[in-house]
């Protein structure tokens, strides 16, 4: 089954920046001197010296001198130390330490440091994981237009991180953090837009966010915006814009946009049909864990479409699949091993895989699960059982069911 998936990557925090804003302090910390204007005047000249130092590639002098205006007060100097203990810059990596500066900073109320105060608390970084604090920190930060903050603060609203979740509370930072350029920020909330969450929906407003931060190479936002395309929500259907952003996404190793890319030259969709080049962008999700990209790659392996065939290769990506508990590769898992294609035969293998697949509904296995209480093949016989299976599959419009029950009827 080819099938198209909107997906929804709703990651933690961002990255580090490197957005150095000064703040003064009104208490001093036991680990700096008193804060003075001579000491942060003093304070400044080291700071710009050690970020010359850092430039230059001399990261231990750097360290040096951005420790002295550190300890000296200097709320800026005190963030950038803790960055550097964070990352190992000139000194040995040092959560600890690197949390100690950043409330320092924090304190003083420098929203970068706040920020990055936040991401400790919320990845357990050097202190307990502890999403209250991190929401707290994120919120200081955001309130005074900090946008990493806020679109880290609308994750936290939308996931129901240390506060109750609200959609309403999600867009709402999610808009703050897009309109000053954050990408991750821009992509949420044409997500919200697209599924109408704290909002009404609105395909327009979604491919507009998406379409901001795609233009900033926002991978997952490519991936959106190329399923507006192929969709045709809030434009109109364009399979070669769709496979564009598909392959900008792709290349940068979006699995969900490999995935679909790999569909698009498997139906010649926006492009040339091509099985070869569907095989490779197929396997590059499908090694990613996308389970219906390890399905469709059993397919192929299955019957040799674009790669030879090679019915062991077939089970092992039908295997992947079907522990994710897809219902097409349970099936598929099962009838080879049934039939021993690429395994050994093994009928209470083929029973239990039929099993799982039919309790989600799949009527095909609904079917065989049936068919074999009804003869008896690796199950013990039992008429309820076959009759209750084969039931569930006429139901669904199983004409190999019905036909079938009526024999059974009539006998």
């Amino acid at each position: 089954m080819k099938k198209l998936t909107f997906i929804a990557l709703l990651t933690g925090a961002l990255l580090p920046t490197a957005n150095l804003t000064p703040a003064m302090a009104q208490q001093a910390n036991p680990k700096t001197e008193e804060i003075t204007q001579g000491n942060i005047e003093k304070a400044k000249k080291l700071y710009e010296q050690g970020l010359q130092y850092l430039m230059n590639g001399n990261q231990n002098k750097a360290f040096a001198l951005i420790s002295q205006a550190a300890h000296l007060g200097l709320a800026k100097a005190q963030f950038k130390l803790g960055f550097m203990y964070y990352n190992g810059e000139g000194t040995t990596s040092n959560y600890t330490e690197a949390l100690e500066w950043y409330r320092m900073a924090a304190e003083q109320d420098d929203a970068e440091a706040q920020n990055y105060l936040g991401l400790m608390y919320d990845n357990g970084e050097g202190v307990l994981q502890n999403n209250a604090e991190a929401l707290r920190w994120y919120r200081r930060a955001a309130e005074q237009g900090y946008a990493d903050a806020q679109y880290n603060l609308g994750l936290m609203y939308d996931n129901g991180q240390g506060v109750k979740q609200n959609d309403a509370e999600a867009l709402r930072w999610y808009r703050r953090a897009a309109e000053q350029g954050v990408s991750e920020a821009q992509d949420n909330l044409g997500i919200m837009y697209y599924q109408g969450r704290g909002v009404q929906q609105n395909y327009t407003e979604a491919l507009k966010w998406f379409k901001r931060a795609a233009d900033k190479d926002n991978a997952e936002a490519e991936c959106n915006l190329g399923l507006m395309y192929y969709l045709g929500k809030g434009v109109k259907q364009n399979y070669t814009e769709a496979q564009k952003w598909f392959k900008r996404a792709a290349v940068q190793g979006n699995a969900d946009a490999q995935f679909n890319l790999g569909n698009m030259y498997h139906h010649g969709q926006g492009i040339q049909q091509n099985y070869s080049e569907a095989v490779k962008w197929m396997k590059l999700a499908a090694e990613q864990g996308v389970p219906l990209a390890q399905y469709n790659l059993g397919v192929c392996y299955q019957q040799g479409i674009g790669v030879g065939l090679n019915y062991a290769q077939a089970a092992d990506w039908f295997r992947l699949a079907a522990e994710q508990g897809l219902p097409f590769a349970q099936h598929n898992l099962g009838f080879m091993y049934e039939i021993g294609q690429g395994l050994q035969q093994n009928d209470a293998e083929a029973l239990k895989w039929y099993r799982l697949a039919a309790e989600q509904g799949y009527s095909n296995s609904q079917y065989n699960l049936g068919y074999k209480y009804l003869k008896g093949k690796g199950v013990q016989q039992n008429y309820t059982e076959a009759l209750k299976w084969l039931s569930l599959a006429a139901e669904q419009g199983d004409t190999k069911a019905q036909y079938l029950l009526e024999s059974i009827a009539g006998n």
